[in-house]
């Protein structure tokens, strides 16, 4: 018997409320921050401990801030390193609706096209987050040269 069908006739509810105004929020932000540094640091591409506990932390983080983009953006990050792109590519596009004139969801996002070899996009992608304040981003510049190489536009 299906695991959702167990759930429906069962009468689970799965959907539990959580208050967010009364979880602190600098503690949850320390925890993600070393979580997520930990998963950089230990990328193999797999789910581990740092990468589930910190996709909890940031969800809750984006829960109780929606409008940082920080939070949005390491969330996204976090998706990215275990292969759920659709989610991480939304978090990116979130952040770019949250403040369309930061540098960082255009950087990311670059950086997500370029690892998929969508070069156009990603281009489009980093001359956006030179002209939004990273023009004197080294790694910024560095991708602008190496995609026009790529692309041709000498």
């Amino acid at each position: 018997m299906p695991s959702a069908y167990s759930a429906i006739s069962g009468g689970i509810d799965y959907r539990i409320p959580i208050d967010y105004s009364v979880l602190n929020q600098t503690e949850l932000a320390n925890k993600a921050d070393k979580c997520y540094n930990e998963a950089l640091l230990h990328n193999n591409g797999k789910l581990n401990n740092n990468i589930t506990e910190g996709l909890n932390l940031y969800t809750m983080l984006t829960n109780k801030n929606p409008d940082n983009i920080n939070y949005t953006l390491r969330l996204g990050k976090l998706y990215e390193i275990i292969g759920k792109n659709r989610q991480a590519k939304g978090c990116y596009y979130r952040a770019q609706n949250i403040n369309p004139k930061s540098p960082e969801p255009y950087y990311y996002l670059g950086e997500y096209y370029f690892k998929r070899e969508q070069y156009r996009k990603s281009l489009k992608m980093y001359l956006r987050a030179s002209e939004n304040g990273y023009s004197n981003h080294a790694k910024t510049t560095e991708k602008i040269g190496t995609l026009r190489r790529i692309l041709g536009d000498m």
